[in-house]
């Protein structure tokens, strides 16, 4: 915020925090926290380099505003993201405990390149979604995001690769589905044919995983149900893994997920 300018909540915090998170400072002259505090975000703000805007409200000057947000001890932080209020904080808390708080509920540094690699996946431009993928995890070898995405991207490509990011995702609860989906599909997909047992269903389910390898999920699922309807423990329940985690890969709201979802359902 420009200080020479007069200040406007709505187009300096509101539509502002559409285009980026706006962090609101509420504070006062006579307030000795405040100005320990002060200090701290503008530091972290320089740090975050424009990932945060950082705004700050004078509460004698804007009683309206300290009063509309409920501000009734200071210094107050307010956290403002697509036009509301995603999370605060009271009191000059230490450095390192900011930042904790700002990295919970801050975009990465990378979110637009994530953002557009998706972008790419919906529309089947893989290769496109690779490349800025892949450029990202050498800026930050860390990103889980990415490393969800990749795992999809390359599970039929490159299986053993897929089920590596798979296992770094184990441990973080948003992605743990993923991890599981990704390790069952790979296991079938990489999975010799002499490794599945001797049974009636044996060919059927070993044409179910080919054509789950050429990436024909449709018919993969066919193949899949139709062992399930004969065998249900053949291959350690693997017909019915194979069909949740196809299930998952696509999406609950896919074509293909809504067609058979019911037939899987009388399977069993």
């Amino acid at each position: 915020m420009n200080p020479s300018l007069p200040f406007d909540f709505q187009c300096d915090v509101l539509e502002l925090s559409h285009d980026r998170p706006v962090l609101v400072d509420f504070w006062a002259e006579w307030c000795a926290p405040c100005r320990q505090l002060a200090p701290v975000l503008e530091r972290l703000a320089g740090k975050y380099e424009g990932r945060f805007t950082l705004v700050k409200i004078n509460t004698e000057e804007h009683a309206d505003i300290a009063s509309r947000f409920q501000v009734r001890s200071i210094p107050m932080v307010l956290l403002f993201s697509a036009g509301k209020v995603i999370d605060s904080f009271s009191g000059a808390i230490p450095e390192r405990q900011v930042e904790e708080w700002l990295n919970r509920h801050l975009p990465g540094p990378y979110a637009k390149e994530i953002a557009l690699a998706d972008e790419f996946v919906r529309e089947g431009k893989r290769s496109m979604a690779l490349s800025v993928l892949e450029g990202v995890m050498q800026k930050e070898k860390g990103n889980v995001t990415v490393h969800a995405l990749l795992s999809k991207l390359k599970l039929f490509s490159s299986p053993q690769e897929a089920l590596g990011l798979a296992e770094l995702l184990e441990a973080e609860p948003e992605h743990a589905e993923l991890s599981e989906t990704v390790r069952t599909l790979a296991r079938l997909l990489r999975a010799p044919a002499n490794s599945f047992p001797d049974d009636e269903v044996r060919n059927d389910y070993l044409d179910a995983v080919e054509k789950l390898r050429r990436e024909d999920l449709e018919a993969a699922l066919e193949g899949f149900i139709s062992v399930l309807q004969r065998n249900r423990p053949y291959d350690d329940d693997g017909s019915r893994k194979a069909c949740i985690a196809i299930f998952r890969y696509l999406g609950e709201e896919h074509d293909i997920t809504k067609k058979y979802r019911k037939t899987f359902d009388r399977a069993f």
